[in-house]
């Protein structure tokens, strides 16, 4: 198996398509600057009502404007899976939000690693958020958001990333919006409620500092004399931000503001005639890391799903594009998503999942809360009502007269053609990148474990995984037809566990029709697939049958086949728990696996406003005399340390954390460092760099620096050899 991959691996890596280029003077350095969560309704060169952005607006007027840019999966996670492999998440398995599954490394390389083959220098400031395991977010990068330390000559591809639009800027604060909130102009799905307008005209100031950031990237550029000589690059990393934006395929959580500009020395790559016109070529976000090796003249390996849209060795536009939805933390749901320039179609899996289900996080904002106690209330109507309630099974929406997607078409008879089309070039896709999605996420994770195999590989053998057969049940499931019911039925008597999901999934969306098959219903109750009793349950307690359903609910709390997550949601669905917004509640997270090597011994020092990392002199002030260091003594979970248990909640700040390891002898481990944001390590005073250090016999003494620009520290420190814990190693950080 593993003489295949690297042969696999091999091809892949060697069978490339390489552009051709001089020497390192030919070739462009590339500015990537990304801000978080903000579609083009806040951009003021997009037509945003609502935001002023000068300073994203003077970069399009230099450069061009791109109108149809999408992200793919309108989250942050499962998108920067997408980016950093150059793979749609839905084929790598890692679409469900902060889940880091496995994906075979030596199969998939990451852009940046193509990029340091071709010379180039790399760096990123700000995020990484792979959601992929089995490998160090920060091994790929070489340097943070900064080009000072690239040889002399060396060409530069850096990130940027800005993380003051982040959804959490719109949280509630003490301190007054410097916008008017009677001035802001909300989205027709939106209630006109104070809280929401406060809770817009919040996130306006939170763009107006964003903006302001990007005009400080692009003014460090120009001192350092590399504008005339790099290519800029700014987008957000998904639409947003005020609920049924972000983590949604709407057009507020997936079109993105894209805007290029290309130095006059390779005016031949222009997009258009002359700067400041725009570009109407739909550009996915899966097309990026293909277009940036293009650019950069380095090798692009086959596997790449994207379509390069800039440079020398343009291809052909994409008539389509794809986007996707699965659990966003304790919120599950399925949906997929297909468009053209115009319309965009829209199917819900799990149609039973309101889009206004428990998203803690979601619900934090002002708006998010007011809005759902102004539909409790039964003041919400047709549109603003509908986030609460079960989902359709299919939308379809002309995106060019209404932005806000509320105007189902589905239905309309002028529009069959256009769906036909869209559902047909769905399902290509889907079968094309192997959709990981068609069967819950606990069961595609069994499935692949009890194959030793990643869900990658286990959704490329057919054997495994008939996604075909899944497509077919699903649409009939969907479809919510009487005349399939005998399908279903008899699909409840399958060895596929999947295929008996489907098929209860059809008789509980059969609703009263689904009464004839009540005996094959009861003997769900018994599968051995949790997901498919769980259904049972659900349609069991829809006939009436609800001792029945609450025995079979009962017995599933501790079901060792089953997707906890879902079964949480389900309650939720059913009514049987209650969701009070504001409530303090811990979302169902899937049992944390012990990390071999896992450093649990810790003080802190902090908070500090510097952020940098990239070098020794960004730990001076750990090693100040004044520094109080305080003993980490909450939050140590089996597979990382939250250190907001101890020092509470921060915002864009850092701290450092120290302990002293002793070694029986001089040897050389592996360090593992993960951080929610960014973090970087010293070791007896000498920054490390990669992931192989040099333990010396004795004491040795190591800190962290963690970067937190969201809430809190939580970040995975572990030393290993071979993948194990080192024995005869000691920890002491007192």
């Amino acid at each position: 198996m593993n003489g295949m991959r690297w042969f696999i691996g091999s091809l892949l890596l060697f069978g490339c398509a390489i552009t051709g280029f001089g020497d390192n003077g030919d070739r462009p350095n590339i500015l990537w600057i990304t801000s978080e969560d903000n579609s083009i309704a806040w951009v003021s060169c997009y037509g945003s009502k609502n935001a002023k952005t000068p300073h994203i607006d003077r970069l399009a007027e230099e450069g061009f404007r791109y109108t149809h840019c999408f992200d793919n999966a309108a989250v942050c996670a499962p998108t920067r899976s997408t980016w950093i492999t150059g793979h749609h998440a839905i084929s790598l398995g890692t679409q469900p939000m902060r889940s880091r599954y496995d994906i075979p490394h030596d199969l998939i390389p990451y852009y940046p690693d193509l990029l340091k083959q071709a010379g180039y220098f790399v760096g990123n400031g700000g995020k990484t958020d792979y959601n992929i395991g089995g490998r160090d977010d920060k091994e790929t990068w070489e340097g943070g958001g900064s080009w000072d330390k690239r040889k002399p000559g060396q060409p530069f591809f850096t990130i940027r990333n800005i993380g003051d639009s982040h959804e959490s800027r719109a949280f509630p604060k003490e301190t007054p919006t410097i916008t008017d909130p009677k001035s802001m102009t909300l989205h027709a799905y939106h209630p006109d409620l104070p809280d929401v307008r406060q809770t817009y005209a919040r996130y306006a100031d939170a763009i107006a500092t964003m903006d302001h950031k990007v005009g400080d990237v692009i003014k460090s550029l120009k001192e350092d004399g590399l504008y005339d000589s790099t290519i800029i690059v700014y987008c957000s990393d998904h639409g947003g931000v005020i609920a049924r934006s972000k983590r949604f395929l709407y057009s507020s959580g997936t079109h993105c503001p894209l805007i290029v500009r290309i130095p006059e020395k390779w005016k031949s790559w222009w997009p258009a005639a002359k700067p400041g016109m725009v570009v109407d070529r739909i550009v996915s976000f899966v097309d990026m890391p293909k277009t940036w090796l293009s650019l950069a003249g380095a090798e692009i390996p086959q596997g790449y799903q994207g379509h390069i849209f800039l440079g020398p060795d343009v291809e052909p536009p994409r008539s389509y594009h794809l986007s996707f939805r699965e659990r966003a933390d304790e919120a599950c749901d399925m949906v997929r998503g297909i468009r053209d320039e115009r319309y965009a179609y829209i199917k819900n899996y799990m149609p039973w999942a309101p889009n206004g289900q428990q998203l803690n996080y979601m619900y934090k904002m002002r708006a998010t809360r007011a809005w759902h106690r102004h539909h409790h209330e039964g003041k919400t109507d047709a549109i603003t009502g509908r986030f609460f309630r079960p989902k359709v099974s299919e939308e379809l929406y002309d995106t060019v007269n209404d932005f806000d997607n509320v105007h189902n078409l589905i239905h309309t008879v002028a529009r069959q053609d256009k769906i036909k089309e869209l559902r047909a070039v769905l399902r290509k896709r889907q079968l094309e990148l192997f959709d990981s999605g068609l069967i819950p996420e606990a069961m595609r994770v069994r499935r692949a474990e009890e194959n030793d195999l990643t869900i990658y590989e286990m959704v490329r053998d057919s054997n495994l995984y008939p996604l075909e057969t899944y497509l077919d049940l699903s649409d009939c499931a969907l479809a919510r037809n009487p005349e399939h019911r005998s399908l279903f039925i008899e699909s409840l008597s399958d060895p596929d566990e999947g295929v008996r999901y489907w098929g209860i999934c059809g008789l509980f969306l059969l609703g009263d029709d689904a009464q004839p098959a009540i005996g094959a219903i009861k003997d769900a109750l018994n599968d051995d697939a949790g997901e498919v009793c769980m259904m049972a349950a659900w349609t069991m307690d829809n006939m009436g049958h609800r001792d029945a359903a609450d025995t079979t609910l009962a017995s599933l709390e501790h079901h060792p086949r089953s997707d906890h997550r879902l079964y949480e949601c389900l309650l939720r669905w059913m009514g049987r728990k209650v969701f009070v917004p504001g409530e303090s509640a811990r979302m169902s997270r899937r049992s944390q696996k012990a990390v071999k090597g896992l450093i649990t011994d810790w003080t802190i020092c902090g908070p500090f406003d510097d952020m940098s990392h990239d070098d020794a002199q960004a730990f001076t002030p750990a090693f100040s005399q004044e520094a109080i260091w305080i003993p980490v003594t909450k939050g140590i979970e089996p597979g990382r340390i939250d250190v907001q248990a101890t020092l509470g909640e921060h915002d864009d700040c850092s701290a450092f954390v120290r302990t002293t390891i002793t070694s029986p002898r001089s040897q050389s481990a592996t360090i593992i460092l993960q951080c929610d944001d960014m973090g970087a390590a010293m070791l007896n005073g000498e920054l490390i760099t990669g992931t192989k250090i040099n333990l010396k016999k004795g004491t040795n003494d190591l800190i962290l620096k963690v970067i937190d620009r969201k809430k809190g520290w939580r970040f995975t420190c572990a030393i290993r050899q071979d993948g194990k814990s080192i024995q005869g190693l000691t920890y002491d950080a007192k």
